[in-house]
């Protein structure tokens, strides 16, 4: 077994979130190739729960599992009866991670009404998963949730972020933290980790190329715009493998290193140069995981 791939700064061990083509492969051939090339852990979506016992005998480490398949709005929803049934699904789905030995659970924080008002949503949200917070304590794990800033989504801003945590009050609620969403928004990555970054549980390999020649053509409205948006990405910005973007991952991982996390960098492969064939998703990886190494 080759040894597990670490970055140079901070000495995160890398791992994979598995998605897309390779994350449909046999569990113990693509555990096989994600050991000869270094990759120390897994991410997995929350339908292959069942196969967590599979990667460990295959010797890699499961990092997190996906809290819902697609039921993340259903905790944001305006009906009650929706968001009792959800809370219900979620406190199953927990219990039943525990007892696969999982610790870290993975959460995007969706709105299902886009067009209703945030603070409103925002009230679902809590009383939502404020209900999970005896449960995740009594097992031992903790939720991890990821900032993408789509369908009207909390907790993926300083503003969002700062103000849920304050209202967990539950060191079971952490942050992904994921370079690129807050690129894409012009949220300063680095001034976020000096604010956040002992609340980060989890962080994800991805960045953000901006294109700074549409941004001008453009601008962040859109506004009477020719043609299309960029493949993994918007009219200005599209997400790529880290080091093609502008995260300074050297400044992050110290960042990360000082204040004692210690988890993997799990990278996740959203960049139109790679995703899309079995080939090209391992030879992205393969990419970022040199990048990684080399900083």
């Amino acid at each position: 077994m080759n040894s597990v791939a670490l970055t140079r700064t901070g000495g995160f061990a890398i791992g994979l979130r598995l998605t897309g083509t390779l994350a449909a492969r046999p569990v113990a051939e693509t555990a096989a190739w994600a050991r000869v090339h270094g990759f120390g852990c897994v991410d997995l979506p929350a339908a292959q729960l069942d196969s967590v016992c599979a990667w460990q005998q295959a010797g890699l480490l499961v990092g997190t599992i996906d809290l819902f398949t697609r039921e993340w709005s259903g905790m944001l929803s305006a009906d009650a009866g929706k968001r009792r049934e959800t809370v219900a699904l979620a406190t199953k789905f927990v219990r039943d991670s525990a007892a696969a030995g999982i610790k870290l659970l993975f959460g995007v924080m969706l709105a299902e009404d886009v067009n209703l008002p945030r603070r409103q949503t925002f009230g679902y949200m809590v009383e939502s998963y404020g209900q999970l917070r005896d449960v995740l304590k009594i097992t031992g794990i903790k939720l991890a949730i990821e900032g993408w800033p789509g369908c009207n989504a909390h907790c993926c801003n300083p503003e969002s972020y700062r103000a849920f945590l304050q209202e967990m009050n539950s060191l079971q609620f952490g942050i992904n933290f994921d370079p690129s969403h807050l690129l894409r928004m012009g949220i300063d990555p680095l001034r976020f980790l000096r604010e956040f970054a002992p609340q980060v549980v989890h962080l994800h390999g991805k960045d953000a190329f901006i294109d700074t020649e549409r941004l001008y053509n453009i601008g962040h409205e859109q506004a009477g715009v020719f043609g299309e948006g960029l493949p993994w990405g918007g009219w200005f910005w599209r997400y790529t493998i880290p080091g093609r973007g502008r995260a300074p991952w050297s400044q992050l991982l110290a960042e990360l290193k000082a204040t004692g996390y210690g988890g993997f960098v799990s990278i996740e492969l959203e960049d139109g140069d790679y995703n899309g064939t079995l080939d090209g998703e391992k030879r992205g990886f393969i990419a970022a995981r040199d990048f990684l190494r080399s900083i």
